[in-house]
């Protein structure tokens, strides 16, 4: 196929405006799949991804249609998931940005939007599910073009369910998108935009082309990790594996690798042959968690399952970081950096089902810097490893950028809502008349949990949130410990604001006191800073009724079973232990 007749280009949108209905009514057309085979979210390959509607992993797919040959990309909506976006961008020249004609423009909308900018590519606007009733194509129309600066000629409006006008979407993309640059005869470059292992074959990767070829039984090497081996096959994904004896530039496909760990081949590296010695392409940035939270198995038996567990999922999900962790309450077990919360609850199901190992996750938190006396910097990632506070002569915390796109009646209650985080809201803009989009500041601690909840619920699920990391900020943070029966539970440890902690201890200790079953004594529950105690509550004992066997008799006899009794909880109480239940280590994420 000539460099002319190729296109490469991917499907950007904000989560369930549609991609991978697009998807799958972009190969009915071309007939990359035969309609008996159809079924539908086809290129979600992971149960999860088709149980909760959503795409987690980017997805390429090469389609021939009118003597084009059609690189596409599926890539996800979520905000966790962006760097998915972002990786796909790189191997594209052009970008389907999906907005729904019910909801218009969302906050994923305009991030991805950035990124594509960012990328130079080319943009094709599109209305989807002008199907619906709810569909105000005309409104959804303005919010774009004020969005993009485009003429209202421009957007093509379709409806990916009944296929309508797909077919002049499809036209629109080989007339607009350009072809690829580079040439065949010029050095081998080609750009890793995702990797996996496969159990039988080794690494696979998939590339897209940018000069030379890359022929079957090509001696590789990595540019970046040094790596050398083979590719032992190579070929287009339509969209199962389909073979071939070459990938040429331009072209966008998968090589089948005789390496055994996906470290040596990352995202982002550049794949050349190994009598070549070109100038590597520019990667993308180090994707770098920052939610952590504690992995255990419910028996320690179970540590040499979770370790495999880990290891397999990190050869498929490059952003995941995780090192070993050792608790006193919970034993062996890992603590884990992920991009969001829905990547820790998806990594979680992952181990769950695939592995079927029963997990204890603890709070998920961010990562702290912090600056001791002695001048030492120490990156944190959990409280527990935080220093006594007098060693302690500054603490930093991560700070975001955020958007939020809005009804304009709901400002105020958003503007409140931040202020509530300790954020700071920067200015308020209007996409279209009735649109506002908010921009504001705001500490990553405070909109882990449940931020996101609290502005769906205020402004009636129509606000949608979008955030990258922006830098580190001293702030005036404390550790707060929680003790149960007189022990501390460093699992259950939190930093936070100064300002925050005496509300945060009593809510924890409350949440506590419904959780912790009930023993034969008096089970003390208390918040603390430092050798100072800032809440408590008490669970009463389970009272026996030790005097029923008696009867008549003097007084006396009755007292003298209690006071028995008192003497026996009190050594209990010295004594006992308390099996705290797994519910107590995700305390912050349980809603009232």
């Amino acid at each position: 196929m000539t460099q002319e007749n190729i296109r490469n280009f991917c499907i950007i949108a904000h989560i369930d405006h549609g991609k991978s209905t697009l998807a799958d009514r972009l190969l009915e057309i071309t007939g990359a799949v035969q309609k008996r085979e159809m079924k539908e979210q086809l290129l979600d390959k992971m149960d999860l991804e088709r149980e909760r509607g959503i795409t987690i992993k980017l997805a390429p797919v090469r389609m021939n249609y009118k003597g084009f040959q059609l690189n596409l990309i599926d890539t996800p909506g979520h905000v966790d998931f962006s760097y998915e976006v972002s990786r796909s961008l790189q191997a594209c020249e052009g970008a389907i940005l999906v907005v729904d004609a019910t909801q218009g423009i969302q906050a994923q909308t305009l991030a991805n939007v950035y990124l594509a900018l960012e990328a130079d590519l080319k943009i094709i606007p599109v209305l989807n599910k002008i199907d619906l009733p709810a569909a105000d194509v005309d409104k959804v129309s303005k919010e774009v073009i004020s969005l993009l600066g485009c003429d209202k000629d421009e957007i093509i409006s379709i409806s990916a369910k009944t296929g309508e006008k797909v077919d002049q979407l499809l036209d629109t993309v080989i007339e607009k998108v350009p072809s690829p640059s580079g040439t065949v005869n010029s050095p081998t470059r080609a750009l890793i935009f995702d990797s996996f292992y496969d159990e039988y074959r080794g690494v696979v990767l998939y590339v897209r082309v940018f000069d030379g070829h890359i022929n079957k039984s090509s001696n590789i090497k990595m540019i970046a990790t040094k790596s050398e081996g083979d590719a032992l096959e190579v070929g287009s994904l339509n969209p199962a594996m389909s073979k071939s004896e070459s990938l040429q530039a331009g072209e966008i496909g998968y090589i089948v690798t005789s390496f055994h760990d996906t470290s040596e081949a990352r995202v982002g590296d550049t794949v050349a042959l190994k009598n070549q010695n070109p100038e590597a392409l520019e990667g993308y940035k180090e994707v770098r968690p920052f939610v952590y939270a504690g992995f255990f198995p419910s028996s320690n038996e179970f540590y040499p399952q979770l370790k495999d567990a880990m290891d397999k999922l990190k050869l498929s999900d490059s952003a995941l970081e995780y090192k070993p962790e050792n608790s006193p309450v919970l034993g062996h077990g890992y603590r884990v950096g992920f991009l969001g919360l829905l990547h820790l609850d998806i990594v979680k199901e992952r181990i769950e089902r695939e592995f079927s190992i029963d997990l204890i996750v603890t709070n998920p938190s961010t990562d702290y810097k912090v600056i001791t006396s002695s001048l030492e910097e120490l990156d944190i990632t959990s409280a527990s490893q935080m220093p006594p506070q007098s060693e302690i002569e500054e603490i930093s915390e991560p700070w975001i950028i955020g958007e939020i796109v809005v009804p304009k009646d709901y400002v105020g209650a958003v503007i409140q809502l931040i202020s509530n985080s300790r954020g700071l809201h920067n200015n308020v803009s209007y996409v279209e008349d009735q649109l506002a989009l908010v921009k504001f500041e705001a500490p990553l601690a405070n909109l882990l949990t449940d931020f996101y909840d609290k502005l769906k619920s205020q402004t009636s699920g129509y606000g949608s949130f979008n955030y990258e990391l922006d830098n580190y900020r001293v702030q005036d943070l404390v550790r707060v410990d929680f003790y149960v029966a007189g022990d501390i539970v460093e699992a259950l440890s939190v930093i936070c604001h100064k300002s925050e902690a005496q509300a945060l201890g009593r809510e924890i200790v409350e949440k506590l006191k419904g959780i912790i079953p009930r023993q034969n004594f008096k089970v003390a529950i208390q918040a603390a800073i430092g050798g100072k105690f800032i809440a408590r509550e008490d669970i009463s004992a389970y009272r026996k009724d030790v005097t029923s066997g008696l009867y008549g008799g003097d007084v006396s006899r009755k007292k003298k079973v209690l006071a028995k009794q008192k003497k026996g909880k009190e050594r209990l109480k010295r004594f006992g232990k308390v099996d705290l239940p797994a519910g107590v280590f995700t305390v912050l994420l349980k809603r009232d």
